[in-house]
């Protein structure tokens, strides 16, 4: 009954009321070459115990207990079971786009508290309620610039994350961006240098990415200059949003776009994420996506309604600043109760965890007769870039034979580390787990 809710009784009682004596009468109209008359090819019914211990019986074939080091724009972080229980409310479970703001001043308070969060995080004014995620988010912001300044040009740096450009890049073609890459040091940084010779008075936007591909942290102050210098204003990617526990905050940026999904967002394939946009406050006319604002009502009392909408449901279309016509809320609900559950102190712990994680690592992992690591003359957050003396193919076959998925392999992005691969260490990161994947590798 819980899967078949309807009984034969019901059944009956329906097909009277409409006049038919039965199913077969009642579909008499469809010719009978394409009526099925068999069984279904599937299993017979079971009972809920019975699908119960079916699952779990597949589940045991998943990929359990084994250490980690894949990050690259997708980390794995400790959930509070506190999420779970508050997101799964019906209130906000089942609700939808809250145009009504009088039935809807919870979920709207909870976007408006998810806002203000970002903009302590970011050190911008203003941020919006949330967009698909950190590629999309990144690709909106250069189209927001564009608006902003009237300029059609972008300079892209060859350390965002390279998925994050190819997003950006389907946006561009069709918006007619030409676009600039602009490569990097030996430090892993941006080259200032080419820089400074590819932004011109054409340029409306320089997109980098601190802590970057990498995990080198920029010098955001130094490209900020740059772009300025030129009329153009900087974006800053970020993909970790954890960083911003230890990491200056980009206040020299004019756009920030951020990837939420470390805020107790699972991984889950690849989504659903949670991008952000933030900015200064006078280009907040030309922010894309759903915006809360704070209101009084006639009463003096406070509430809480969506501003500033300028999206494709709300006006006319060749005016709307973005076609992502919702936001993320119920994943942006999770990232406002992780921040409430840190606080300011848990965040900065969190970092500091992640980053003396990362250094023993990629000490140890150095250490390994014939390795390098790449990109060690800048300050770096939680990945790094290893060279091992075997391929990064044999170094993963070697590793899951002992339940250890090693880092991410570069050559499919970046030809000149094509025998390298990015490493990374969050809170979940043990020691022993470290120590093994140094043990199995040295061998």
């Amino acid at each position: 009954m819980r899967y078949l809710p309807k009984s034969p009784a019901d059944r009956s009682e329906m097909l009277r009321e409409i006049g038919a004596e039965s199913i077969d009468q009642l579909f008499s109209t469809i010719p009978a070459e394409y009526q099925l008359r068999r069984d279904l090819k599937i299993p017979y019914q079971h009972s809920e115990q019975e699908i119960i211990s079916y699952f779990r019986k597949q589940a045991e074939a998943n990929a359990n207990g084994y250490a980690s080091f894949l990050g690259a724009g997708a980390y794995r972080h400790y959930r509070p079971v506190i999420i779970d229980a508050l997101v799964q409310r019906g209130e906000f479970l089942t609700s939808y786009t809250p145009y009504q703001a009088e039935i809807s001043q919870g979920t709207l308070q909870a976007m408006f508290e998810f806002q203000t969060m970002i903009c302590e995080l970011t050190g911008m004014e203003i941020a919006n309620a949330s967009m698909y995620d950190g590629s999309t988010g990144a690709a909106e912001a250069v189209m927001m610039a564009v608006r902003v300044t009237g300029r059609s040009r972008a300079v892209v740096a060859k350390s965002v994350h390279p998925e994050y450009r190819e997003v950006f890049h389907t946006y561009a073609q069709h918006q007619g961006i030409p676009a600039k890459l602009v490569g990097y040091t030996e430090t892993g940084r941006v080259d200032l240098d080419a820089l400074e010779k590819s932004v011109t008075d054409k340029t409306a936007c320089v997109l980098i990415q601190s802590p970057n591909f990498f995990g080198t942290i920029e010098d955001v102050k130094a490209i900020a200059e740059i772009a300025h210098r030129k009329g153009a204003l900087l974006i800053v990617s970020i993909a970790e949003a954890v960083s911003l526990g230890a990491v200056k905050p980009p206040v020299e940026a004019d756009i920030v776009s951020l990837e939420a999904q470390s805020f107790a967002i699972p991984v889950s394939y690849g989504g659903p994420y949670c991008g952000v946009i933030a900015c200064k406050e006078q280009f907040v006319r030309q922010m894309p996506g759903r915006l809360v604002g704070e209101a009084r009502d006639k009463h003096g009392r406070r509430g809480y309604v969506l501003t500033l909408s300028t999206r494709e449901q709300h006006i006319r279309r060749e005016k709307a600043t973005s076609n992502i016509c919702t936001n993320q809320a119920l994943v942006a609900l999770m990232a406002t109760i992780y921040m409430t559950v840190y606080g300011r102190e848990g965040l900065k712990e969190l970092a500091l965890q992640k980053l003396a994680k990362t250094q023993y690592a990629a000490q140890a992992l150095a250490a390994i007769p014939g390795a390098k690591l790449h990109f060690t003359g800048a300050p770096r957050f939680h990945e790094f870039v290893l060279e091992l003396p075997i391929s990064p193919k044999r170094a993963a076959a070697k590793l899951l034979k002992k339940k250890i998925i090693g880092g991410v392999a570069l050559g499919s992005w970046y030809r000149e580390l094509k025998n390298a691969s990015l490493w990374c260490c969050t809170e979940l990161t043990t020691k022993e787990q470290i120590d093994a994947a140094v043990e199995v590798l040295s061998k």
